[in-house]
């Protein structure tokens, strides 16, 4: 083909850092939801409930913000941990207009099951991808997810076509 990038066949991941990190994404989401077997939860639920956990009881759009979701995502992705009893809405006692999603009992359990599984996935990323390797893409992958780099990149370049 006269319009590929190079000779190399997978080509277009070496040069596009959008498809590359997709790629990745998926792949390590698919090696994760196998590792959280028979669990119930895919891996962005458990990233979900432990985020929760972690923020207490957070506004849904606070939620949002902190998985770099819409609102949108966020409804669709919560929708089967409250049909499970996972998770409860709960209107913020400010303003009652804001809805706050916290872990239930249950859902506080089921985080913790599932972290043992998560902690046996994330060993076997160290192992195989080097823990000081592995540490450094997190720290890359947390600087790409951030406000900062969004409102940096939306700022630069000018016009994109």
């Amino acid at each position: 083909m006269a319009d590929r990038i190079d000779n190399d066949e997978d080509g277009v991941w070496l040069h596009c850092s959008n498809s590359a990190i997709r790629r990745a994404g998926r792949q390590l989401g698919q090696l994760y939801d196998d590792a959280m077997g028979d669990s119930g939860l895919k891996g962005t639920q458990f990233s979900l409930l432990s985020q929760i956990r972690l923020l207490g009881a957070p506004s849904l759009k606070t939620l949002a913000n902190a998985m770099v979701m819409d609102l949108s995502a966020l409804g669709h992705t919560l929708k089967p941990l409250l049909r499970d009893g996972l998770v409860e809405l709960v209107p913020d006692e400010q303003d009652r207009r804001v809805k706050r999603v916290r872990l239930t009992p249950l859902g506080r359990a089921k985080q913790k099951e599932v972290a043992a599984r998560w902690k046996k996935a994330q060993r076997r990323f160290d192992e195989v991808f080097g823990e000081d390797r592995s540490v450094e893409l997190r720290r890359t992958l947390a600087l790409i997810s951030s406000p900062e780099f969004a409102k940096a990149f939306a700022t630069t370049g000018g016009d994109p076509s």
